[in-house]
């Protein structure tokens, strides 16, 4: 028998999403200090499960009918899962969970990189503290990286919209380098500004339209266009902080500097994935009249972001930071498409945030090993990877051409069809930002061409001679399921968009 999204069983799956890092993060706490590798061993385990349990929902039975709210025509379908329990009852608080077509690549993305960050910390635990601990941030991480792409209501969004702050600032300031606890505490004092403007637009939405719940709230338009426009503002910088956007992005480079090499997976990889998602699904979903108004703005600051990103990539002479500001244009690019408010831009953002958390996981993975190896992520005292190390060049060509967009690769897709979104949004600014897009990927390729020049090319420097070649088998753990992920992407997009049309077409107000 199949059964449908509303079924027990399915909606306990949804529970058990975030029940099962939980559970493993409180045992993994609760073991003694010397049996730490037997902690970063559990740790795994419960990551291994909840990633299965992260692609269980695309074998639900879809439920493609109405969401119980209003009139039947208008309204948006349910989730694929769909939980709906009274939280606190006195307020009209509801534990409101689902998942859908626009949720479901991130929440499997969630799971495969939490997956291998707790395994890769098996082999290795950076300097600074204790493995277990670590592996137990990492599960507190992916409790509320998860609960933000299932959250459906509100303040249940916000909630775990917070949960993630303190682990992540524990993880750059207790394992990182050693600027570590001042780019963890720039990491805090943007995301709590950001917080304060979630909470706000949060607090006008509920109070002016008596719920939280995203599903009635979506396409409802019950707020006045003056009202949504103040909402989507301050949803709008809250997001861009996280994303992250310029001019908000300067936590960013001075975070993936400092973090240890998990820490720059998961925070590359899916916690700037919770900014782009939330101003999908809060933001243009609860107030698209004020995403309407805003749009010409967040289209100049995504492209500005693009080619900042890329000229300041041109200058760059550290291998991490290099990948970080690199990120602040591949999410220009992801931010375009949403800008244009239409179907292929969404599709292209949707896209886009998926292969960054692929390519780029990957290369913070691959420059975290080169520069625990070679001591040093200088790139002036890093050059002639492939004659000490081949293998570990050939990965690094691999992952830099994919980030620069080459065609049948995963980062091919996002920003290629943001700028056509853009051009096909017609009008001088869209065909002006479309036309800067394409600059900027440009300056992409340029920028990483440069850089796998000083670094695999070239004679030995020292430090790269002193490299150990051999590849451990942790590290091809961490490495094969993005790469294989990487390319397979490329090839079929519909890995992702296969179930996007219909969420999408609500969320920019037409009908399901």
């Amino acid at each position: 028998m199949v059964l449908t999204g509303n079924d027990p069983a399915w909606q306990a799956l949804l529970v058990a999403l975030l029940a099962v890092p939980a559970g493993g993060a409180a045992l993994v706490a609760l073991l003694p200090a010397a049996r730490d590798r037997l902690a970063r061993i559990i740790a795994t385990i419960f990551a291994a499960i909840t990633f299965v349990l992260s692609i269980a929902p695309v074998f639900a039975e879809r439920d493609h009918g109405w969401s119980g709210y209003g009139d039947r025509a208008t309204t948006p379908p349910v989730p694929w899962i769909n939980l709906d329990l009274p939280w606190v009852p006195a307020l009209g608080l509801r534990f409101h969970l689902g998942v859908d077509g626009v949720s479901y690549p991130l929440v499997v993305l969630t799971g495969l990189l939490t997956l291998l960050c707790c395994a890769y910390t098996v082999r290795k635990v950076p300097e600074g503290g204790s493995g277990r601990t670590l592996s137990a941030l990492l599960l507190i991480l992916e409790v509320g990286v998860l609960g933000t792409f299932l959250a459906l209501d509100l303040i249940l969004f916000f909630v775990f919209f917070e949960v993630v702050l303190l682990p992540m600032y524990a993880v750059i300031a207790g394992w990182g380098g050693p600027e570590r606890r001042a780019a963890a505490r720039k990491f805090v004092l943007y995301t709590l500004f950001g917080s304060v403007l979630l909470l706000l637009g949060v607090i006008v939405v509920v109070t002016g339209t008596g719920t939280g719940d995203l599903v009635a709230l979506t396409g409802a338009g019950e707020l006045t266009r003056t009202t949504q426009c103040v909402v989507f503002a301050l949803l709008a910088v809250a997001f861009a902080v996280k994303a992250p956007l310029w001019p908000l992005h300067t936590w960013l480079p001075d975070a993936h500097t400092e973090a240890p090499t998990v820490g720059s997976v998961i925070l590359a990889g899916v916690l700037l994935k919770m900014g782009t998602y939330g101003l999908i699904r809060v933001g243009v979903g609860v107030a698209p009249l004020g995403a309407a108004w805003a749009a010409p703005a967040l289209g100049i600051l995504a492209v500005i972001a693009i080619l900042a990103g890329s000229l300041i990539c041109l200058r760059q002479r550290e291998l991490k930071r290099l990948i970080a500001y690199s990120s602040v244009g591949h999410m220009g690019f992801v931010l375009l498409g949403i800008a244009t408010l239409t179907m292929i831009g969404m599709q292209a953002a949707l896209l886009g945030n998926v292969a960054h958390g692929l390519i780029t996981g990957l290369l913070f993975f691959l420059a975290g090993t080169i520069k625990d190896r070679a001591g040093t992520g200088s790139l002036d005292r890093l050059g002639g990877l492939r004659e000490s190390a081949p293998r570990l060049a050939g990965l690094l060509g691999f992952a830099a051409i994919a980030s620069l967009g080459l065609p049948g690769l995963a980062g091919f897709w996002g920003e290629a069809f943001a700028v056509v979104a853009a051009v096909r949004r017609g009008g001088p600014l869209w065909l002006t930002l479309a036309v800067l897009a394409a600059i900027g990927g440009a300056l992409t390729a340029a920028y990483f061409l440069r850089l796998l020049r000083r670094l695999t090319h070239g004679p030995a420097t020292p430090a790269v001679q002193a490299l150990r070649p051999s590849i451990a088998g942790a590290e091809w753990f961490a490495w094969t399921p993005l790469i294989l992920l990487t390319l397979a992407l490329g090839v079929i997009p519909a890995l992702v968009l296969a179930e996007t049309s219909l969420p999408l077409t609500t969320l920019l107000g037409g009908h399901p």
